[in-house]
């Protein structure tokens, strides 16, 4: 049975990568969890804070922190978040703002509607050699789009008998 710390753990060490087993965080995902669990407070614990205790804590070759070191970070910034609290009241104050928490997806990203926009990326208004890299349909050609092709048949372009040498000659 998990702890609810344990279970917030998991759930930041696999956000954004496919292929993690959730034992081990990356530092991107240790900053992430500081921000959306509001450890960073801007004055006693900044994002630069965060970062200085994860390079302390991981190993010296090794890229991410299991839940032990994890939990050696968290006390780490339980010290500077509530200096007020003595250290145990610090350490449990740190976890309440942790636990049950997920990563925060919504407002990341956005794809911007305006008509300028939407004007620049109309493929069917495109002219002269842009307006070659798209099919009918708007769909990028990829790479036969964008370069020219090279004929090798070993004919001349817009000869009509091309392939009927050989008929000639018997």
């Amino acid at each position: 049975e998990l702890s609810a710390l344990e279970e917030a753990f998991r759930k930041f060490a696999i956000h954004g990568d496919t292929r993690a087993t959730g034992k081990e965080m990356h530092g991107k995902n240790w900053s992430k969890l500081c921000k959306d669990c509001h450890v960073i407070d801007g004055k006693n614990v900044t994002i630069t804070d965060v970062d200085i205790v994860f390079s302390k804590i991981k190993g010296k070759s090794s890229r991410t922190i299991t839940f032990e070191q994890f939990k050696e970070a968290l006390q780490e910034l339980s010290k500077k978040r509530f200096k007020d609290k003595s250290d145990e009241d610090a350490v449990q104050e740190i976890y309440k703002l942790i636990e049950g928490k997920a990563p925060i997806i919504s407002g990341v990203t956005k794809a911007i509607s305006s008509p300028t926009v939407s004007r620049l990326t109309d493929t069917s208004k495109f002219t002269g050699s842009h307006k070659e890299r798209f099919d009918p349909s708007g769909k990028g050609k990829g790479k036969a789009g964008r370069e020219d092709l090279v004929d090798d048949s070993g004919y001349v372009s817009g000869y009509k008998h091309a392939g009927t040498y050989d008929h000639k000659v018997q």
